[in-house]
């Protein structure tokens, strides 16, 4: 079996290029974080969300709930920081069952000063789980933010309810950017059967990304998200078009850093004695710099969020995420995801 491996990159904020010599650079942190079952302890009616109160399956208490949003928070507080002295400008969070818990989350003592505001819809998803945007309101100014439904039925055309798509339009430091995060339809009943679902989602995504650049043909787009499949599956590769090498890079694709990742055997989750690489951010074509000006944001470079606290030291899932939940109890972990993460980086 592959073992999990760091990704660990070195960022220098004076940084050497062929057209220039050790210039200062600003840079950025964008992630994405599968939080693993953020749910507050109210049982909601018209949800499936009953394992997540005390008398349910999980056993999950206000105690458990407030351990599981410091354990967040901590982990969001130092995505990125080593190199950039705070936490991710722009995070995209996936399992989080409501406003409620978001709020919760931002107070929470990792993250209280960094005043990061909140985007979210509630989705039709039949558990309650739902896609969300965190921003520090300092680096980004949303103007425009929408959820995309992706409908879907079964082979006996009964209605299959799964995450939306959420989309904000706004400006990173002046600067003009798309954030487009997901949480595609999971495997559940195999990858075989279950891969027309994604690719819908993929269609869907792919809809959203023309129709941004209908009205905007040099949009910066960053796409990501709990993908449920890895970055050479057909969803991807076909339905996005990506790219995993900026060589082959052209304005009709997606460029997609975690494809050489997943090639060399990295990955953010296990399930089942496998190892996968659902986590991704991907990019358009003007956020890759091919002549290494930075005269705007560009990206630079992209890593999985893993340090030692995060990872399952011991047992049979030893270098697995250590998640919170295992066996319908709480295992005093952070999530079953490990987070992604980008820096853009721009001429100071």
């Amino acid at each position: 079996m592959r073992q999990f491996l760091s990704f660990l990159f070195t960022v220098f904020l004076f940084i050497q290029t062929p057209q220039s010599q050790n210039k200062n650079y600003k840079i950025r942190t964008i992630a994405f974080y599968n939080v693993e079952n953020l749910f507050d302890t109210i049982d909601n009616p018209d949800t499936f969300d009953e394992d997540f109160t005390s008398k349910g399956k999980n056993h999950y208490t206000s105690k458990i709930y407030w351990k599981k949003i410091e354990k967040t928070g901590r982990v969001i507080s130092e995505i990125g920081k080593e190199k950039t002295k705070t936490s991710p400008a722009i995070i995209g969070l996936a399992e989080i069952e409501n406003y409620i818990v978001l709020e919760d989350l931002t107070r929470s003592k990792y993250l209280i000063n960094k005043q990061y505001q909140i985007i979210h819809f509630n989705s039709p998803d039949m558990r309650g789980i739902d896609v969300a945007l965190l921003y520090q309101e300092k680096y980004f100014i949303p103007i425009e933010q929408e959820s995309f439904e992706v409908k879907l039925w079964d082979e006996n055309g009964k209605r299959i309810f799964t995450r939306d798509i959420l989309v904000v339009h706004g400006f990173l430091d002046n600067e003009q950017i798309y954030i487009i995060v997901n949480h595609w339809p999971s495997r559940r009943g195999g990858q075989k059967k279950s891969n027309p679902r994604r690719e819908k989602a993929a269609y869907v995504a792919q809809q959203i990304i023309d129709n941004i650049k209908s009205e905007n043909a040099n949009a910066k787009i960053i796409l990501m998200g709990d993908f449920n499949d890895d970055p050479i599956d057909k969803s991807l590769k076909t339905g996005l078009n990506s790219v995993g090498k900026i060589k082959k890079l052209d304005k009709e694709n997606l460029y997609n850093p975690m494809e050489n990742m997943y090639k060399n055997g990295l990955n953010t989750l296990g399930y089942r004695d496998g190892l996968n690489l659902f986590d991704q951010i991907l990019m358009s074509y003007h956020f890759v710099s091919l002549d290494q000006t930075y005269q705007t944001y560009q990206f630079y470079k992209a890593g999985i969020f893993n340090p030692q606290y995060v990872i399952n030291q011991t047992g049979r899932y030893k270098g697995y995420p250590y998640r919170s939940f295992q066996n319908n109890n709480y295992a005093e972990g952070y999530s079953d995801h490990f987070p992604v993460y980008i820096y853009l980086i721009k001429e100071n």
